[in-house]
């Protein structure tokens, strides 16, 4: 049977809640949340406290919670009849904008192995066909260009179809955050390079990354122009990395600890944020909706996974999950290396504002980084999508000049049109300057 959308699951929560400030709006919101629930703003941790360092959760206080001045954002611990009394007050005419709980997020896995098996099935059958046409003879137009990509000893086949490989530009001078289960800071591929490393998680002082997630789309992003083994995989090779540990080693965190990440990096000018990882949830978030719009505003760009929850094989296309659904961040879909949808890529089947996909990337056997001692590892998902569309923004944020809202409008401008419905890929592959 035909399913155009899967059932939306109950969302995950953590019992705290994310309370979404009007601009401008501090110290009223502060006084307002104090009156409706108790906490004072003396038991609200600061992130402006911190500087460039970030939010110190660790030091987040059990009976209060923190705010994210950067964003205009607090996550607060209080009981869900406080919750009530406070969300009773927001709206557009009062100092606060929204109250939500606090939800769980996930590093986006591979697909399932359904999906797998359509995948390797159609990557073996375009690898023969290439083979083929290559053999053919001369001036027989056995195979269209588009089918043709596949890694190469000097080239990842993503790194060809979006004309990163010609490209003049590096990244250098651009600040590229990533969101995720960290980096794995010996990797041989990166000695030498500018890194700036912060871990949100509880208990965990270092941002490196035991899980190979978080390496796997550094290593797209803002991977080096000569690795020490293998193809050239990384785009903006000479930017600054900004490693925002939000997910444990299992690939998992909390809004809270996300939010904590995209202040940290607003407040350090970051230029770009990659974010590949979501949750299962088609609702829209107002607190990640006003992030990505301050974002913007202060001249970032969030860029984010659109997610891996179809099964387009068995008539399944699924949505545009938690936060790639907002407005104000992109979301990037998957192409396989025919420039064909992914099996497992969302549409936007929601139809709602902000859903939809905004652009694609490929993320079909991307060959890339990964955590000690594997070293390298292809695998396939909007995730891997996602930092092509973040490591080309670097590079447009260099070439043009432009910021926040002009530099998405770069980017969108100058895709690769596709003949695939907008609802799989937007406005087309994402194309290097």
């Amino acid at each position: 049977m035909n399913s155009e959308v899967n059932q939306n699951v109950t969302p995950e929560t953590t019992g705290r809640f994310i309370v979404t400030f009007r601009e401008g709006a501090h110290k009223d919101a502060l006084s307002v949340l104090a009156d409706s629930t108790g906490v004072a703003e003396s038991k609200m941790l600061k992130s402006d406290d911190f500087g460039a360092s970030g939010l110190d959760v660790e030091r987040v206080p059990a009976d209060g919670g923190a705010v994210l001045d950067t964003l205009g954002i607090a996550v607060v611990n209080i009981d869900p009849s406080a919750a009530g009394s406070l969300a009773m007050t927001a709206g557009e005419d009062s100092a606060i904008l929204a109250v939500e709980p606090e939800g769980v997020m996930y590093a986006l896995g591979e697909p399932s192995p359904m999906s797998l098996d359509y995948l390797r099935g159609f990557r073996d059958a375009a690898q023969s066909l290439y083979a083929s046409a290559s053999e053919g003879p001369a001036g027989e137009d056995l195979l269209d260009v588009e089918a043709a990509f596949v890694d190469t000893a000097t080239l990842t086949w993503g790194l060809q179809a979006t004309k990163v490989a010609t490209s003049r530009y590096s990244g250098q001078g651009i600040n590229v955050a990533v969101l995720d289960t960290g980096f794995f800071l010996a990797h041989p591929d990166f000695v030498g390079r500018q890194i700036e490393p912060t871990s949100f998680i509880a208990g965990v002082a270092s941002a490196n990354d035991g899980h190979g997630h978080g390496t796997h789309c550094i290593g797209t992003a803002c991977g080096p122009l000569h690795p020490a083994l293998g193809p050239r995989y990384g785009i903006a090779h000479k930017a600054t990395i900004f490693v925002g540990k939000v997910l444990t080693d299992q690939g998992r965190g909390v809004d809270g600890d996300v939010l904590a990440g995209i202040d940290w990096a607003v407040r350090n000018k970051c230029h770009v944020i990659s974010m590949s990882l979501g949750a299962n949830v088609a609702t829209t978030s107002v607190a990640y909706e006003t992030a990505g719009q301050r974002a913007l505003d202060a001249g970032c760009m969030i860029v984010a996974a659109a997610g891996n929850n179809a099964q387009r094989s068995a008539g399944q296309f699924s949505f545009v999950s938690r936060p790639a659904n907002s407005r104000s961040f992109m979301a990037v879909g998957a192409l396989d290396s025919g420039l064909r949808i992914a099996d497992f890529s969302a549409r936007d089947t929601v139809r709602q504002p902000g859903t939809a996909v905004d652009i694609a990337g490929p993320g079909v056997a991307v060959y890339s980084s990964w955590s000690m001692p594997t070293r390298y590892r292809t695998i396939s998902g909007t995730s891997m999508a996602t930092p092509h569309v973040a490591g080309i923004a670097a590079l447009w944020a260099q070439a043009s000049g432009a910021r926040g809202a002009a530099l998405w409008q770069r980017l969108i401008a100058n895709t690769r049109g596709l003949s695939l419905p907008t609802s799989d890929v937007g406005w087309g592959l994402t194309q290097a300057p």
